[in-house]
């Protein structure tokens, strides 16, 4: 049986506590700062259309992502301060 060697290359940031004004397009304005952003998604509830209050920031490479989730980790944004981690992965 052959083995199978997974590279998980973890460049995508959880972005939680966002204040419920934010769409996209400021997601990505706000991270776009600190490096090439690949996407910036708020994530909304399927009925009303609204902000959940998270979402999710990718970019091309782990370092950048890094770096941006140091600086903006705890970042105030419209009274709030906002919380970056790195994501996980969804569960299956």
């Amino acid at each position: 049986m052959a083995h199978l060697s997974l590279l998980i290359v973890n460049n995508k940031l959880f972005v939680g506590s966002l204040p419920w004004g934010v769409d996209d397009a400021q997601l990505s304005e706000m991270f776009s700062a600190h490096g090439s952003v690949v996407s910036a998604r708020v994530i909304t509830d399927r009925e009303t259309g609204r902000s959940r209050g998270f979402g999710f920031v990718e970019y091309a490479d782990e370092a950048t992502a890094q770096a941006a989730m140091e600086a903006l980790d705890g970042t105030m944004i419209e009274g709030r301060a906002i919380s970056v981690s790195f994501a996980r992965p969804k569960a299956e």
